[in-house]
């Protein structure tokens, strides 16, 4: 008989018990204001975020010092291309980044660490993603959403003083919530956490745990039965990763970021003490989701990195390589590449260091910002490596490996590709990413009309939750017809002499805020509970936004540029053309909103798993191997060697 598939032993729930699940891990209060909430009701609440918020001098001080010594380090004790070839970090290059105190970036000084800000931390992450793209991915699993994260916010001062010494100078660590047959929906959660005695006592397997190959500390998200005196529920653990009972029982392999640490653990009677427990029972996914808010912002902050060598290397070579009698770069289809290259590059990383000067302030709340932050820095991080590989031609699709064997610069144009790639899966799909900020979106309209939409409501609370609407709306609505983006002289700081006119696009910003309010009210009048099926729409409506919010903080790090004498006209017009180039793109997906082929792609889709379009796969071969479609993951010992390996 076959071993039980993956699927027989994972929780079912129905779909309204997986949004239950999803909505209850939420943050529900809004204690702080947020820019990019309040965008997306068409308020656009410029103040939030001009003037640029500036770091403390010490910050800025205790920061670039760091950053001139990772610097050093990594032009001269780290082989990028050496990682690519033996998919592998050097052990003594991560002994030397824990000599370093890389490990402890992000935690506070008292416990060893070098406690830098969120702004330092993501520029050393772009720093050390440059010179190897899985050292990025190492030092950002290990405390984005690794074991410190958490403890800071959630951990008990006992666990802080216990954990947080190691995490910031021998001990990495890693995040374990994915499993084999649960993704981005943890309500299937199949891992258990069953209570005994001072112990809970640990089964399952858990996937793509980046950094668990080499992990001495986990983070781990469990289910905890509900029992007396334990409520149980979705519960989040410091767990030993030598702990009898644990197995690596494999190193995953990629198509890009070679060099990552990321396996399958399994558990089995795995004991964890009680007092390894971060938070109550049933807090874990709350841990997870907050732990992201900013740990979010190391991804795009990586993107940042990858778009400046991007630019480094579009500009050196179209300089060089020549095309009918002309350097390439002088040629619009080519020059066209280039200039999106740089000003996205700009917009990217205005995006990351207001999101994360936001952070380090603590005045906003910026889980929108950070999520938004994430999702366009993984697209255009993507599409700024494929027009470097596309200007590149035939030498961007060649391996580094063999450019430099025929005597040319090894250029990684096509590992930065497969690189990036991940991006747009790591930590929320942008799939997942754009129903995650498009529920915190609406969620001013759903406080207010939830209950008339939810076909569990009873009459009475339809019935107050009319009377609510109606007021909310009221108020609302007639703030939507007009504003500051009709006056000529709106925003006039943003357009001094001499200097491009930003003024003129944020004008069009808090335009768009409002007819981007208008549009999200249309389709909730239109589709009421409908809505959250209509996944094409929403996404749409979050990308407007994204483009919103990278327009906006675009110009105000120009004016910020400009007014500290630090390139600020160059800033200027590279503001200017990324503006220019997003609004073509806002105004297409205005467009898609209800011009769109959603309805008949649902048809066809329909057809797809039906079968009908069958005869369209025929007249090749399928070179996949044989083997069920997802791993069984069932309760139980080990059958294969522990791959895992402590570095120290």
């Amino acid at each position: 008989m076959s071993a039980p598939s993956a699927q027989q032993h994972t929780p079912k729930v129905s779909e309204r018990e997986a949004r239950r699940v999803a909505e209850d891990a939420r943050e529900r209060d809004w204690r702080k204001p947020s820019f990019a909430k309040e965008l997306f009701l068409g308020r656009f609440r410029l103040d939030l975020i001009h003037p640029h918020p500036l770091p403390a001098g010490e910050d800025v001080r205790r920061g670039e010092e760091f950053l001139a010594r990772l610097r050093e380090f990594c032009e001269t004790r780290v082989d990028g291309a050496l990682i690519e070839r033996e998919a592998r970090i050097p052990d003594e290059v991560i002994t030397g980044l824990k000599e370093l105190g890389a490990l402890g970036m992000k935690i506070d000084v008292k416990y060893g660490g070098l406690g830098l800000t969120q702004v330092y931390y993501n520029r050393a992450l772009a720093l050390a993603g440059s010179a190897s793209p899985a050292i990025g991915a190492l030092l950002s699993a290990h405390q984005s959403i690794g074991v410190p994260q958490p403890l800071k916010t959630f951990g008990s001062q006992e666990q802080k003083d216990t954990f947080l010494p190691r995490l910031a100078r021998t001990d990495i660590s890693a995040f374990l919530l994915t499993e084999p047959d649960v993704g981005s929906d943890p309500a299937r959660l199949a891992t258990s956490a069953v209570p005994d005695g001072d112990d809970y006592v640990l089964d399952g397997v858990k996937l793509w745990t980046t950094n668990g190959v080499v992990a001495d500390l986990l983070v781990v998200m469990a289910r905890v039965p509900e029992s007396e005196g334990h409520r149980g529920g979705i519960t989040a653990f410091v767990v030993e990763a030598d702990a009898p009972g644990i197995t690596v029982e494999h190193r995953n392999a990629f198509m890009g970021l070679r060099g990552i640490e990321n396996g399958v653990t399994r558990f089995h009677q795995v004991r964890v003490p009680a007092a390894n427990r971060i938070g109550p029972e049933g807090a874990g996914l709350r841990i997870a989701l907050t732990t992201l808010n900013t740990g979010r912002l190391s991804l795009p902050a990586m993107c940042v990195g990858s778009g400046k060598w991007c630019l480094k290397i579009a500009r050196e070579w179209s300089a060089v390589r020549e095309q009918w009698g002309r350097p390439v770069a002088r040629h619009e289809a080519v020059g066209a590449k280039i200039s999106f290259i740089a000003a996205t590059t700009f917009a990217l990383e205005a995006v990351v260091d207001l999101a994360s000067q936001m952070a380090d302030e603590n005045r906003n709340d910026i889980r929108i910002e950070a999520a938004l932050a994430k999702l366009y820095g993984s697209e255009m991080g993507c599409l700024i490596a494929d027009e470097l590989v596309q200007i590149r031609g035939g030498r961007g699709f060649e391996t580094a490996a063999s450019l430099a064997a025929r005597g040319e610069r090894a250029v990684p144009a096509e590992q930065m590709l497969r690189d990036m790639r991940i991006n747009r899966i790591f930590e929320g799909s942008t799939e997942i990413m754009h129903l995650l900020i498009a529920r915190e979106a609406v969620d001013a309209h759903l406080k207010v009309a939830g209950d008339i939409i939810d076909p569990d409501k009873p009459l009475s609370a339809k019935a107050k939750a009319g009377a609510d609407a109606a007021g909310f709306y009221a108020t609302w609505l007639p703030k939507l017809v007009a504003g500051p983006g009709q006056l000529p002289r709106a925003y006039a700081e943003f357009h001094p002499a001499g200097h491009a006119d930003l003024a003129t696009h944020l004008r069009y910003v808090e335009r768009a805020s409002r007819k981007l309010a208008r549009s999200t009210f249309y389709a909730m009048s239109r589709w009421q509970g409908r809505m959250e099926t209509k996944q094409g729409f929403l996404g749409r409506i979050v990308d407007i936004g994204a483009e919103l919010f990278a327009m906006s903080a675009a110009c105000v790090r120009a004016e910020h540029l400009r007014t500290a004498d630090d390139h600020g006209r160059e800033a200027y017009q590279l503001a200017d053309a990324f503006c220019r180039q997003a609004r073509i793109r806002v105004e297409e997906l205005f467009t898609r909103l209800w011009s769109n082929t959603d309805d008949l792609d649902r048809r066809v889709v329909d057809g797809v798993l039906s079968g009908t379009y069958a005869w369209l796969e025929e007249g090749v071969v399928d070179p996949s191997g044989e083997g069920p479609w997802i791993a069984d993951a069932s309760p139980g010992p080990s059958t294969k060697d522990n791959v895992h390996r402590r570095i120290r």
